[in-house]
């Protein structure tokens, strides 16, 4: 993990350093320099109860990630946090499920966040979320980068996706045939988003606890 977030910086950096050579924005690279600089203050989740092990065989756990709705409050498209947990919660509500919502503080991997929901779920079933917007449908039993379904193009999410995961998460439950949600790709996402997406996962690294594994949200 730690390697992991040293390359995405020094990628960072060199992206940025590209921009700039080319007429780029000075102040995003002021910004980027001062997230690679310097850790973001930790929000304490001290008395914050843990987040319980679920005993109801209709429960979907939705696991948010370590910075969801303190230090990131939109995806990475500008989607706010609120409406997006509102809908995924929707749509496992549609149909007959009973969602529930645990901050995942020990990791920003949005894989291990859904095996952390769904290991922590009643049903087995767990939706994982990071704060820029990409999702997972996870199964407890499986292995942390086998899932259901995965969603990893959080710029082309919208809110009708959302709640199609949450449809989809509950239908696992009930042990139905689920038809697999449809992804929209656009080979431009990664260019276009590469830096901002990059800026976002740091932040939501800083903020991981390896003390406090997961506590109930909303």
């Amino acid at each position: 993990m730690e390697i992991n977030e040293k390359l995405i910086e020094r990628v960072t950096k060199l992206v940025i350093e590209e921009i700039n050579a080319k007429g780029g924005v000075q102040v995003l690279a002021q910004g980027v320099k001062a997230a690679g600089s310097r850790m973001a203050e930790k929000t304490s989740y001290a008395g914050f109860p843990v987040a319980r092990q679920g005993t109801d065989p209709k429960e979907v756990v939705i696991g948010v990630g370590p910075a969801f709705q303190r230090q990131i409050n939109k995806t990475i498209n500008g989607l706010s946090l609120e409406d997006v947990i509102k809908n995924i919660k929707a749509g496992v509500e549609e149909e007959g499920m009973v969602p529930r919502v645990v901050k995942v503080l020990k990791t920003s991997d949005v894989c291990f966040m859904g095996l952390e929901a769904a290991r922590l779920s009643g049903s087995g079933i767990g939706i994982g979320l990071q704060s820029k917007g990409t999702a997972v449908i996870h199964q407890k039993d499986l292995y942390p980068l086998s899932n259901l379904e995965l969603f990893p193009q959080a710029p082309l999410m919208t809110l009708e996706t959302y709640r199609a995961i949450g449809k989809n998460a509950a239908r696992y439950v009930k042990g139905e045939k689920v038809t697999p949600i449809e992804g929209q790709n656009d080979p431009m996402v990664r260019a276009n988003y590469q830096v901002k997406a990059a800026l976002m996962h740091i932040k939501e690294t800083e903020q991981v606890d390896s003390d406090i594994p997961y506590i109930e949200w909303n």
